[in-house]
């Protein structure tokens, strides 16, 4: 299992490209789901009120039907007894000629159940249909009859057609007449109703997928321009991050090159010609103590003098590589070495000024800040034409603070166009973005100011048993 999660491992690309995707998957789906839920709702709204708009239409015909019918045998049934069987039939043939349209009749059920009148299904005639149901179990017989004894109304069920004998929807209007117990009714299938509200459906149902459809379009062309455009972004930041590390590796041969010069021609010019000056010394001390002269010692002395200097020379050297106080006594001995180095070489009045740091500061930023001040320093003396240089360090409570101030002639525009100028700044520039800190530079005809903020996150806990805390609590 471990070397399945290792295999699919997400790269820094793909985290991104999930990043960007993921969100907008889960809103293009909730888009989705709000809206094929409204439009649904919408539309079924739509489409009861269409169903109850067109029953009440057939309703509404099937009210004037039976109107109509009353108006043929009222006269009879007004002047007729109860038990007056002739006026009886006479208005159940009334009725039974009444047929309209390919399915339409009028029927008759006494209050006992019994058909009397079903023209177009005459085998229902004179049977007892009492407790007759439909297939959903829809009482039809005796709901017409209770209807009919409450004076009349609508009643719904299944009932075969008398064409095809299929089962379809029905919807019938029954009346009583209360002196003869009868319930008289007429109906209509409403299966083109249901079929037109299913159709509506069915078109909703279509129309959400093709939104669905639209949606889902959309979203994989969103998809596939993210993705196109995070791998032209991808593709274009490598590229220029390869060419910022070919740059940059470059700009590393060419210090280490630069700083191997230096070192050479220190060699050569300081060390060399002092031990030249040694050896020199130490054969004429040689011949005069052979010819026993007086003044070998003398000559003996003077080669000591050079040999002295050589190691001076070989311990400046040393420092300038490493200096050793900066692990031994902290960033801020390290500094006032530098400067007083800086001063004796080049007689430019120099100040320095700091705080007691005890030694808080990490490793990776007392580094930085000791090279970009050797930076500095370097730069004022080849370039700035400076009388006075300045230098302030200090901590607090968001950090460190490096200041070098200068009053040279500041850093002009054809500066950056000098060959193998402006890379001791990138090199400042750098190693403060290492440190997560930030670089100003003020320059202007009168000096210029360089200050360098380090962030808090590189000053080091005190120590409880440290000599420097010891100092502190005494």
């Amino acid at each position: 299992m471990r070397r399945l999660f290792t295999h699919f491992r997400l790269s820094y690309g793909h985290k991104l490209f999930l990043l960007a995707t993921v969100p907008l998957i889960l809103a293009v789906a909730a888009i989705y789901a709000l809206v094929a839920n409204q439009s649904r709702q919408l539309a079924e709204r739509e489409i009861k009120a269409l169903e109850v708009q067109l029953i009440e239409a057939k309703k509404a015909e099937l009210k004037n039907y039976l109107s109509i019918a009353r108006t043929a045998f009222i006269n009879t049934y007004g002047r007729a007894a109860p038990n007056d069987e002739a006026a009886k039939l006479e208005v159940t043939q009334v009725l039974s000629s009444m047929i309209y349209g390919q399915e339409g009749y009028f029927f008759v059920f006494d209050y006992e159940g019994t058909n009397l009148v079903s023209p177009r299904q005459t085998y229902l005639i004179g049977k007892n249909w009492t407790g007759l149901e439909d297939l959903n179990g829809t009482s039809i017989t005796d709901e017409l009859i209770r209807i009919a004894r409450q004076g009349g109304g609508y009643h719904t069920y299944d009932w075969p057609k008398p064409t095809n004998r299929e089962t379809a929807r029905m919807v019938t209007y029954v009346v009583g007449l209360q002196d003869w117990r009868w319930a008289i009714g007429t109906g209509v299938f409403i299966d083109d109703v249901l079929e037109t509200v299913a159709l509506a459906r069915a078109e909703v149902e279509a129309r959400v997928q093709r939104m669905s459809m639209y949606i889902l379009a959309i979203t994989v062309t969103a998809l596939l321009m993210v993705f196109l455009s995070g791998f032209f972004i991808t593709i274009r930041e490598r590229r220029l991050a390869d060419a910022k590390l070919k740059e940059l590796t470059q700009r590393v041969f060419d210090a280490q090159e630069e700083e191997r010069g230096r070192v050479a021609r220190e060699l050569h010019d300081g060390i060399s010609q002092l031990l030249v000056g040694v050896r020199y010394a130490l054969d004429s001390a040689r011949r005069r103590l052979i010819s026993g002269d007086a003044r070998a010692s003398e000559t003996l002395d003077k080669g000591i003098d050079h040999l002295s200097g050589a190691i001076q020379e070989v311990r400046r050297i040393s420092r300038d590589l490493r200096p050793g106080v900066l692990d031994d006594l902290g960033l801020g001995p390290a500094l006032k070495a530098l400067t007083d180095d800086f001063a004796s070489r080049t007689e430019i009045e120099t100040e320095f000024d700091t705080v007691v740091f005890r030694n808080r500061l990490d490793q990776d930023a007392k580094i930085a800040l000791y090279r970009i001040a050797q930076e500095a320093l370097t730069n004022i003396e080849r370039h700035a034409g400076a009388t006075q240089v300045r230098i302030d360090v200090r901590g607090h409570k968001k950090g460190a603070t490096l200041r070098i101030a200068d009053n040279g002639r500041g850093i002009g525009p054809d500066d950056h166009s000098k060959p193998g100028s402006g890379l001791g700044l990138r090199n400042m520039q750098e190693r403060v973005d290492q440190l997560g800190g930030t670089l100003r530079i003020l320059s202007s005809k009168t000096g210029t100011i360089i200050v360098v903020e380090v962030p808090l996150t590189h000053m080091l806990q005190p120590q409880e048993n440290s000599p420097d805390n010891r100092k502190a609590r005494a």
